[in-house]
């Protein structure tokens, strides 16, 4: 008998092994859905217009999108602390493959725009549920395995994602963008019902807390969240900052901000909970990757317009400026263990996002219009700074929370991360168009610009406009990643309050 027992202990170690690789490949599956959502889109933009009109509109195919999947971030987090992760999952990939056959199928603008919103909906589902799960599979030294993998599924959809959505567009029907989620969602759909058991805590929690689930603070969180990310991302495009629809929306805001103070305060068991914002650790780490958010928008919304209009490269030439620091990203995530181990979660986060300031601070010093190499060299080291930065935080973030607890932090600091790319793409927009209109002596924005110099009917001075905008933007980021290395050093704590694994 005795010599039966350790070859049945390793068979059930290795059936363990092999349920939790099976489980790790429907995340990465899940992850790929949300990945490579936007960038897929945003190639076949001119085919979706030819075909449904609304050119007008347009942009809230990713604004519809982003906003959903933002405000549903905090709700999703507590319904799977409350629930378990895997029904919650389940739910959101059934929503956004709703989503996407609906997209698939749209008659016009309004509807396809209407759909995408659906996608958001499970999308946020999505983002959050598989960041929580990495951290229930695995243990803190273990972590940062799964987060480089899933820092892989980013980095894999931001430089295939626009040439999978070229090809689809060009060779078959934009609509194929949207039915190809159908068999990805589908394996990784099956593999989380056939393989993610969770332990029994987790019913047990639910069947104690069913009952108590803050469906009020969920609705005015969503309604809350939607206004105010509207007004931002509207704001200064759709409508002048200080006109009617601007004022009105956040007057709106505002006042369902103090809805959602006075329920969650009430509430038995709230959406987003006090002790979000209450715990140093996680008020910190929240208002750092909130900065983060705002950071990234340099690069990803301004840097390949520089690389066309200062550099005059062709549009994939210019997409490989940007998709390097995707490729960094994850390697220095995945190196970032051995770092955090030695000096700790928030001495690596602060090394990582005081070198990202260094290299935004030193983008306005590259000589004009320079050659393509420069940026793509800072760029690269960027990415690097920021895996750094990011993956020690969610990891530290998670570790200091238990289970019935981790949904909700989670969720948490990708909210604040979402929100403040919300924020710098409606700051940095207005800096951009200011700095524009300043050079170029009269009301000017940088989507106009651009389109002359496309066109050939631009001066060299437009090109040096641009450069200057660009420039001014970096220097905002810059300040932001400086913001985010002042909260980590005055708020966040030295040693992170690990708690033991269980």
């Amino acid at each position: 008998m005795d010599d039966t027992k350790p070859s049945t202990r390793e068979s059930a170690r290795q059936v363990s092994t092999d349920r939790r690789g099976a489980v790790v490949a429907a995340l990465m599956l899940a992850m790929a859905l949300a990945a490579l959502d936007s960038t897929i889109v945003s190639t076949a933009v001119p085919q979706i217009v030819g075909d449904l009109g609304g050119f007008s509109v347009f942009s809230w195919l990713f604004s519809g999108y982003l906003l959903a999947v933002t405000v549903t971030l905090p709700v999703y987090g507590k319904l799977s602390d409350t629930f378990g992760r895997k029904p919650v999952l389940i739910a959101g990939s059934v929503v956004f493959l709703l989503g996407s056959l609906l997209c698939a199928v749209a008659w016009n603008m309004g509807a396809l725009i209407a759909f995408r919103i659906v996608q958001g909906l499970g999308g946020g589902a999505l983002q959050g549920t598989v960041q929580t799960l990495a951290a229930d599979l695995y243990p803190l030294e273990e972590r940062p395995k799964i987060q480089a993998k899933l820092s892989t599924v980013w980095a894999v959809a931001a430089v295939a994602g626009p040439g999978i959505g070229g090809v689809l567009a060009a060779y078959a029907d934009w609509r194929w963008i949207f039915l190809v989620n159908l068999p990805i969602g589908a394996v990784a759909l099956w593999l989380v019902v056939r393989y993610l058991h969770e332990p029994q805590r987790s019913l047990r929690v639910a069947t104690a807390t069913r009952a108590r689930v803050d469906w009020a603070g969920a609705l005015a969180v969503f309604a809350c969240g939607g206004v105010l990310l509207t007004a931002l991302v509207q704001g200064g495009v759709a409508w002048p900052w200080l006109s009617a629809p601007s004022l009105v929306l956040f007057g709106t805001g505002l006042a369902l901000v103090a809805a959602v103070v006075l329920i969650e305060r009430r509430a038995a068991e709230p959406i987003i909970p006090g002790w979000v914002w209450r715990r140093r650790t996680i008020a910190a780490v929240n208002l750092a990757l909130g900065a983060l958010g705002l950071l990234m928008v340099a690069p990803t919304v301004f840097l390949p317009t520089y690389a066309q209009s200062v550099l005059g490269l062709a549009p994939v030439a210019a997409g490989f400026v940007l998709s390097v620091w995707t490729l960094s990203w994850p390697v220095s995530a995945a190196l970032s263990q051995h770092v955090y181990r030695r000096i700790g979660f928030r001495n690596t986060a602060m090394l990582g996002i005081g070198t990202a300031a260094v290299i935004l601070f030193a983008f306005p010093f590259l000589p004009y219009p320079g050659a393509a190499w420069q940026p793509t060299l800072l760029m690269l080291l960027l990415g690097a700074a920021l895996g750094l930065f990011q993956l020690p935080l969610i990891v530290g973030v998670q570790s200091t929370v238990g289970w019935a607890e981790r949904g909700t932090a989670t969720a948490s600091v990708l909210f604040c991360r979402q929100t403040g790319q919300t924020i710098g793409a409606a700051v940095f927009g207005a800096v951009a168009n200011g700095v524009l209109a300043d050079r170029l002596g009269g009301a000017s924005d940088l989507d106009s610009v651009t389109r002359a110099l496309d066109a050939g009917t631009a001066p060299e001075t437009t090109r040096a406009a641009i450069a200057d905008a660009v420039h001014a933007v970096y220097v905002g980021a810059g300040c932001a990643a400086a913001l985010a290395f002042g909260v980590l050093l005055v708020l966040a704590p030295r040693r992170f309050p690990v708690l033991k694994e269980q």
